[in-house]
């Protein structure tokens, strides 16, 4: 008796231990997750997002702003004839519903979403526009819904595109900018999501003393812009006509006013539809003014010139004693681009004629050390502090590590890579007298009842206000009388320089494709813009002077013109 007494005992005590090990693990180990759990049976919330904000041109007027859209939906639970619904929605949902076989795609895409009988809720098309939502829901179809979504809208549709960049999904799903101004101020122009908290009864339905939360969405800045419209019209439409003209692969054209840093207008070509870019190419997104790098060729001649006046080196009549005939450096010979040799020409005329060996006789002046000092100070190997996204900096070698054929090319610009936005920034410091200014595109950021101003101009001295009026005036001369001057436009003050630069590969000069380009800024003495104009591998010829230059000079006569400058 007393053993069973003993085992009953014994087996109460288990009992009793495992209750509270069991408990235990309820209340302590798992208790913050059941609570979760049973918070998640009355409480709601969701997140509500934040209104991204607008870029807008100088003038005010919209590049991208944001729009009312849907989500189409349907349960397929409630769809008759999966099939037919397909047929009926499909055109609305197509681009060009001329293509069938697009068309065919979308049908069959659709039918298999509303043959799911299993399913109550498929999500059939995103950011469909309020004029589509209004013709489906003319055909009162049983079991289509629709929810409300923000779109990104470009009304200038695919014009300064590489400049804008685009809205896209990150992992989650979210909205996230990508590529120029979309990407780089991506945080201000989305703003900040709110909160709606409550709770509700086993029903569902909101229980109207329950706690409620809720915190309110801040929308987006706006982004008032330096891009006129006007001027980045002129810079699309001739490029286009250029590239055409000259067979040439690709190019850029970017203006910037050479005092405050603003950009004025900036196209490349090829591009694409920011409200359509899961149709184009990855390749076409970056903005090659900034993304891309490459050896400048002659347009690099002027930068390294004022740093050899400014330094007390020369001066535009200083005469070239080595002048005479191919340099030789090295194992190396340096030639002239027309192999036409003359002795004791000066400082101007070693512009003028975009002499190499000229430019060899200032580097050998200023010394490697000095040299690689100055274009530093030009901005060379570093960034350019531009607000796009998608920067590049192509580094110069390190200092220390030049040799004498090193310091040689790089006074004729070989051998050193840039960016355009780079050399744009160089250049204008011989055009604002010496300042080295930072460019940007964004001037204020907006919100509602609220404007601060964020285009400040930051500039730093780098050479003497003289050292850049002589380097521009050669450059005048230049325009004027060097081989591109059967393009000139009489009376309007022009400063000017071409480049044809080899392309480097595997090793060695492509030896039939060349970069023709052509930077110069109007009126020389008061300058409104500078602009580089760059064209890839054109095939009509390969001198900067026949190509480049006489498309610089077409887009400048429009900006002059549009700009008020009177010749004179």
């Amino acid at each position: 008796m007393r053993a069973r007494i003993y085992l009953l005992t014994f087996a109460f005590i288990i009992v009793f231990a495992v209750l509270i090990l069991r408990l235990f693990y309820w209340q302590i180990v798992k208790g913050s997750d059941l609570s979760r759990a049973a918070g998640n049976q009355y409480k709601v919330s969701e997140v509500t997002s934040a209104p991204r904000g607008n870029i807008l041109a100088s003038d005010g007027s919209f590049w991208a702003l944001r729009a009312d859209a849907w989500l189409v939906f349907a349960n397929p639970s409630q769809i008759t004839d999966p099939r037919g619904t397909s047929e009926k929605l499909a055109p609305y949902f197509v681009d060009d519903v001329k293509d069938q076989t697009t068309l065919l795609d979308e049908i069959d895409r659709l039918t298999g979403l509303l043959s799911k009988k299993d399913a109550f809720w498929v999500s059939l098309k995103e950011r469909v526009s309020p004029d589509v939502k209004g013709e489906i829901e003319k055909m009162n179809i049983r079991g289509i819904g629709f929810q409300n979504q923000e779109a990104r809208y470009y009304p200038e549709a695919s014009s300064a595109a590489q400049l804008l960049g685009f809205v896209g999904k990150d992992n989650n799903g979210g909205d996230l900018g990508y590529f120029g101004l979309e990407g780089y101020y991506n945080l201000a122009l989305s703003g900040k999501s709110g909160f709606i908290g409550g709770e509700r009864d086993a029903k569902g339905a909101p229980i109207l003393l329950g706690t409620t939360q809720q915190v309110a969405a801040i929308a987006g800045v706006d982004l008032m812009t330096s891009i006129d419209k006007r001027v980045q019209l002129i810079l699309e439409t001739k490029l286009r006509e250029g590239i055409e003209k000259y067979g040439a692969k690709g190019g850029s054209v970017v203006v910037m006013n050479p005092t405050s840093g603003d950009i004025l207008g900036m196209a490349s070509y090829p591009s694409f539809d920011p409200a359509k870019y899961w149709q184009y190419s990855d390749s076409l997104f970056k903005n090659p003014i900034i993304s891309d790098a490459y050896e400048p060729g002659s347009i690099f001649k002027p930068i390294v010139m004022a740093a050899g006046i400014d330094a007390g080196k020369i001066k535009p009549d200083t005469k070239c004693d080595i002048c005479g005939g191919p340099l030789k450096v090295d194992k190396y010979y340096i030639e002239t681009w027309d192999n036409k040799y003359r002795d004791n020409e000066t400082m101007t005329d070693v512009i003028v004629n975009s002499d190499n060996v000229g430019m060899s006789f200032v580097g050998q002046k200023l010394g490697v050390d000095a040299l690689y000092d100055y274009l530093e100070k030009f901005g060379i190997g570093k960034s350019s502090g531009i607000d796009l996204q998608g920067e590049a900096v192509p580094k110069l070698r390190q200092r220390g590590t030049w040799n004498i054929v090193d310091q040689a090319t790089a006074t004729f610009g070989q051998g050193v890579a840039v960016t355009s936005i780079q050399m744009v920034r160089a250049i204008s410091t011989i055009a604002n007298g010496g300042y080295l200014v930072t460019p940007h595109v964004v001037t204020s950021v907006q919100g509602d009842g609220w404007r601060e101003d964020v285009g400040n101009v930051s500039k730093v001295r780098i050479i003497s206000k003289d050292a850049a009026g002589d380097v521009a005036l050669m450059m005048a001369t230049a325009a004027q009388d060097g081989e591109s001057k059967w393009a000139y436009i009489p009376g309007f003050r022009i400063a000017g320089k071409t480049g044809t630069a080899q392309i480097p590969i595997s090793g060695h000069y492509d030896d039939k494709n060349t970069i023709a380009s052509f930077v110069g800024f109007a009126p020389y003495d008061s300058p409104k813009f500078v602009m580089l104009v760059t064209l890839q591998k054109p095939q009509t010829s390969e001198w900067a002077s026949e190509t480049a230059a006489p498309l610089w000079y077409s887009i400048a006569g429009e900006l002059l013109t549009y700009l008020g400058v009177q010749p004179r």
